[in-house]
């Protein structure tokens, strides 16, 4: 019978929770592909065991938040020292910035802790054939980020232009003077009443929510023109 030559993907945990570590060490060890050859609990002795391990890691799971060296100053020192051992971020830690953070320090994968078991194997798997890897949960929410600011832009592009009266337009430049509704009445000889009315008409048909951004709306679709000092 032929012998599986293989090799098996070597891997370091480094996590502050020895349970945390536990948990991954025996789901991994059901699987032949995979050889935990070490743990740690911190990046400090993470970076030690890679120092004094004779056969090569190929991979580090590690945390971010740990004590005396965190995951990503960890993933830092890895890529510097280490270039052939790939790192996968496995934090609780959803926000995008935390993603970047760790993509710039190097890191090759990002999973939360929440992943299945399926996940994380072939999180692993994708990443050592050269892969970049974040996990389903957080590439949903990230894209689903990104959907809703692109919706949001589109539709502040597609504004569409208002139409004013000529009495409207003379209220919105008074406005924007710093008027009050009753100088600006006095001074159209009509009442406070009927400015007033001519300011909410304009904020419903701009569909914006006060009068400063009223004001900022019509600079910005040239219905006022900036006065700039000279």
């Amino acid at each position: 019978m032929a012998q599986n030559n293989l090799k098996k993907i070597n891997i370091l945990l480094a996590d502050d929770h020895h349970l945390v570590r536990d948990g991954i060490k025996s789901l991994l060890l059901k699987y032949n592909d995979f050889n935990v050859v070490g743990e740690s609990g911190n990046g400090v002795e993470a970076m030690e065991i890679l120092k004094a391990t004779e056969e090569p890691i190929d991979l580090v799971l590690a945390d971010i938040n740990m004590p005396e060296m965190n995951g990503l100053e960890l993933c830092k020192q890895i890529n510097e020292h280490h270039p052939k051992t790939k790192v996968i971020m496995l934090s609780m830690l959803d926000h995008e910035k935390y993603v970047s953070q760790a993509l710039q320090a190097g890191a090759k994968g990002y999973l939360l802790k929440s992943v299945n078991e399926e996940e994380l194997i072939f999180s692993i798997k994708q990443v050592m054939y050269n892969s970049f890897y974040v996990c389903a949960e957080l590439a949903y929410k990230l894209l689903s980020k990104s959907l809703m600011g692109v919706r949001i832009g589109v539709s502040q592009n597609q504004q569409v232009k208002v139409d004013f009266s000529s009495r409207e337009i003379e209220i919105l430049e008074l406005i924007a003077d710093g008027y009050t509704n009753l100088e600006i009445a006095e001074k159209l000889f009509t009442s406070k009443r009927t400015v007033e009315g001519h300011r909410l008409q304009m904020i419903s048909k701009t569909g914006v929510r006060n009068t400063a951004a009223l004001i900022k709306y019509c600079l910005i679709q040239g219905v006022l023109k900036a006065n700039l000092p000279d």
